[in-house]
């Protein structure tokens, strides 16, 4: 049997579990200063990493990797190096090899997903639709475990029968990898069935190499002393937390866990030294606070839209200033030591209307953007719709955008930390211009307000809700290209 050399121990530990939206950077250092031994980011998807690029990110200490579009899909830091289990999901042997070689430097371990029922996973034959290929599990293993510099390991279900279960195990420790976690569910079995206690003692019994328990937050895991229990139960070696962390990450804290406002204020720390997205901030507190959502607390966050927003919510808003002023002015340093980096593009810029002008979104109606408003007016005077071309600056990775409209160029002075802020920054310099309504507070335009009606009923929590699609968009490549299109906050932020 091949075992991978540089193993990361997986012998009586407490882990964090891989959660999509919830397993991003800020929860795993949570994670880690309440007690976790070990942190599992979230399932990324291996056609989405190999779209990235590693990129040192000097101004917030952290290694990202960036997509074509410029989202972070994975950010990670020295702090968790050592702790870290990068979760791919995956159908594929090479490509699940070439993800991993490119993070192996940065994180501790390599998991493959074999083990999620829903169908953002399994519709590509990945998750659990793989428990049904085991000649497909066994190459992907194979290959990684022979490919990789860091130990390899999955994360799977039950299936109908133990003896089936058990014959899957064996023929999965075979291909090398260094620990096995087993969720006690069936693939089509969801939180509110029991778990499996047995099964997963059977086949902790069975292998030789390390068994992680998975499962128990709905029927055992309510404190620490309840996952000691809940290893004992299973004969496992170590024991993976999901939703019981997720609620109150500081449940792997022998003394207890913490009051939940403190925990969340630590979170919220994180989330801004790290310049985690807002709407995945917004969202695992939400996870955190559950019955209190309707408190007035829980209504504040529910209505906040930026980090700025959910720490004024939460009594931080002097730390939201102090430490974003921090970052400006390490992001200032990056720039005066690599000044032929912050260099502008050579190109004419004769003729372009400019203002230094940004887009506060505390400024503006929570349904009406300033591109809503300059698109609109464009065709109620039956002009081309607005063209934006975006750049970025390399050294610190802002972003300014220039609008034509009508053949004039329109552009803030000033970068921004987002394309969707700057192209904000650049039609408000347009509408200025023409003396139009920008949808400010009080200044909506009435063209809008159906349109408006019509936004209400979309996902307050989907970005892509407070601003249209604008077709025709353009991106120069002075500095990078950026892909149109829709985010999606649930990978990355």
């Amino acid at each position: 049997m091949i075992v991978n050399s540089l193993s990361l121990c997986y012998h009586n530990k407490l882990i964090l579990a891989p959660m999509v939206r919830v397993g991003t950077l800020p929860m795993r250092l949570l994670a880690l200063d309440y007690g976790a031994d070990i942190v599992y980011c979230e399932e990324l998807i291996d056609l989405k990493m190999l779209q990235c690029k590693r990129v040192v990110n000097e101004a917030l200490s952290t290694v990202d990797f960036v997509a074509p579009d410029d989202r972070v899909v994975f950010r990670t830091c020295e702090r968790e190096q050592s702790r870290v289990v990068f979760q791919m999901g995956t159908s594929d042997a090479e490509r699940a090899l070439a993800v991993a070689k490119l993070v192996e430097n940065d994180v501790a371990g390599i998991d493959v997903n074999m083990g999620c029922p829903k169908e953002y996973s399994t519709k590509g034959g990945m998750g659990a639709a793989l428990l049904s290929d085991p000649d497909k599990i066994e190459k992907i293993l194979s290959t990684l475990v022979k490919g990789t510099r860091r130990p390899v390991t999955c994360k799977i279900r039950i299936l109908p029968s133990l003896e089936d279960t058990l014959s899957l195990v064996k023929r999965i420790e075979r291909t090398g990898i260094a620990a096995i976690a087993v969720h006690g569910r069936k693939r089509e079995e969801r939180p509110q069935h029991p778990v499996s206690c047995e099964a997963i003692k059977a086949i902790a019994e069975t292998l030789s190499i390390p068994v992680i328990a998975n499962g128990g937050s709905h029927d055992h895991i309510q404190k620490y002393l309840d996952i000691e229990d809940f290893r004992q139960a299973t004969a496992a070696s170590s024991v993976m937390v999901a939703r019981a962390a997720m609620w109150n990450p500081s449940i792997f804290l022998k003394e207890g866990p913490r009051p939940l406002e403190e925990v969340m204020q630590k979170y919220i720390r994180y989330a801004v030294q790290y310049d985690n997205h807002y709407t995945n901030t917004k969202y695992c507190l939400c996870q955190m606070l559950r019955e209190q959502l309707e408190s007035p607390q829980g209504r504040l966050l529910h209505a906040a839209q930026s980090s700025r927003e959910i720490c004024e919510a939460f009594a931080l808003g002097a730390f939201y200033e102090e430490t974003t002023r921090e970052l400006e002015a390490r992001r200032a340093k990056l720039l005066a030591r690599s000044p032929e980096a912050a260099e502008e593009p050579a190109e004419d810029t004769s003729g372009i209307t400019k203002m230094a002008v940004k887009f506060d979104r505390r400024a503006y109606s929570s349904q009406i953007t300033p591109k809503m408003c300059l698109l609109e007016w464009c065709r109620r005077e039956k002009l081309a719709q607005p063209v934006y071309e975006t750049v970025q600056r390399p050294v610190d990775r802002l972003f300014r955008s220039v609008v034509t409209v009508a053949e004039q160029k329109y552009q803030s002075t000033l970068w921004d930390k987002s394309k969707k802020l700057a192209e904000q920054a650049a039609a408000i310099v347009c509408l200025r211009s023409q003396g139009l309504p920008e949808g400010r507070l009080g200044e909506e335009s009435p063209s809008l307000h159906k349109r408006k009606r019509e936004a209400s009923d979309q996902d307050p929590e989907d970005p892509t809700a407070q601003e249209p699609a604008v077709p025709g968009e353009l991106c120069k490549k002075p500095f990078v290209a950026l892909a149109s299109g829709k985010e999606s906050p649930l990978e990355g932020w």
